[in-house]
């Protein structure tokens, strides 16, 4: 499938030219270290990835036509005319300007001896990641946006109960964390057995969490209770049909049932899908604290389980099941999986909106139209469960 990519390349606060269109074997348009090696290649300087400017023909976060805004790190030869302006946004993040990244690079050569210079992996609303060479091995830099403070104070909660769970935080200050290399792979393949011991683990150490850390947002059932229903009182809810909004408004209830079936508030993950979770030999690392908060562990168990394939299903929900069960044995952890399945959706659909909120316009394109499309995924939820019943 790949993906076309054209470039407009600045140098300083000059446009000196644009590259492409060219193509790249990966789709996803986060994704940009083939993009930085074909530009590279081309003007035989170093650059990064500032930002995506538009897409055209995809059907998002992958594909299509994209245009990002490069800055070449050194003056490129003569590639014609330009006329891009680089006009600047109160909601642009750090990692999206050249003096953002000069910054964060020196921030972790404080920590660090650095071998070469940085490699930029990945670069998006949500994250800025790098992969830093040092006479130990890779170091990894992550950029993360306010709206993912928490992400280390997550960690380290983790840590406390399950050291090994977790990947080694070197150095970290707001929006930005240095990280030790995880060796391994991502577990989209993951057999029942690593499903059920990465599901199984995070549940155990969630319930020896206590007290839950501070700083990390409150998202317990109350809480998002009410956005739920901000949302769907606004512009979110009048992209629905009535009748979508009737029954999705008819969910609400489920939120004071879940809160009834004994599962502590804790720190949820947030995003705990196999691509999430790094697997090594010996070992399983849970990875992208992004979104954790302290909430209801249930909206963990569901991630899990709703991106795995349909046979591996069962053993994720029958570890998630045993471990609270061996927690808290007087909680109904079976129960709150059914009560919250489509809950889990519209907490997403919170947490979307949260994203296009707070990213400056070019860059929404990767998450529009979520909030309204994973309501509606609540919805078919239900449907499903009362056509199984």
């Amino acid at each position: 499938m790949g993906r076309v990519v054209t470039a407009i390349v600045t140098y300083g606060n000059t446009c000196v030219g644009v590259v492409g269109p060219f193509h790249v074997d990966i789709p996803w348009w986060a994704e940009v270290e083939p993009v930085v090696a074909h530009l590279e290649e081309t003007l035989g300087v170093q650059v990064v990835v500032l930002r995506l400017l538009t897409v055209e023909g995809s059907d998002g976060g992958r594909g299509g036509h994209v245009t990002y805004h490069v800055e070449a790190l050194q003056p490129p030869g003569n590639l014609g005319t330009c006329d891009f302006v680089d006009d600047d946004h109160p909601l642009r993040l750090p990692w999206a300007r050249a003096s953002g990244l000069r910054e964060l690079f020196a921030w972790a050569s404080q920590y660090v001896d650095l071998t070469d210079r940085p490699a930029q992996r990945k670069t998006w609303n949500l994250a800025g990641l790098f992969r830093l060479p040092t006479a130990d091995g890779p170091v990894w830099l992550k950029a993360i946006p306010p709206f993912a403070a928490a992400e280390p104070v997550a960690i380290a909660a983790i840590a406390q109960v399950d050291p090994g769970l977790v990947p080694t935080v070197l150095a970290s200050a707001p929006g930005r964390l240095l990280l030790t290399d995880v060796p391994g792979k991502d577990c989209w393949d993951a057999s029942p057995d690593i499903v059920a011991d990465a599901v199984h683990r995070l549940a155990t150490a969630q319930a020896r969490i206590d007290p839950p850390p501070h700083g990390i947002p409150d998202r317990r059932p109350e809480i998002l209770s009410a956005a739920v229903r901000d949302l769907l009182d606004g512009p979110v809810g009048a992209e629905l049909s009535p009748e979508e909004l009737h029954a999705a408004r008819s969910l609400q209830w489920r939120w004071e049932m879940l809160a009834d079936c004994g599962l502590p508030d804790t720190v949820v993950h947030g995003d705990f899908h196999p691509g999430n979770w790094r697997c090594g030999d010996d070992s399983l690392v849970v990875l992208d604290f992004a979104d954790a908060h302290l909430g209801n562990p249930v909206l963990d168990g569901l991630r899990a389980i709703d991106y795995l394939p349909t046979d591996r299903r069962r053993a994720a929900a029958n570890a998630w099941i045993a471990a609270w069960t061996a927690a808290l044995p007087r909680s109904r952890p079976a129960e709150a999986l059914r009560i919250a399945e489509p809950l889990a959706h519209l907490a997403y659909a919170v947490r979307y909106q949260e994203f296009l909120d707070n990213i400056e316009p070019s860059e929404r394109v990767y998450h529009l139209g979520d909030p309204v499309t994973v309501i509606r995924h609540a919805l078919v939820s239900v449907s499903a469960s009362e056509t199984e019943a």
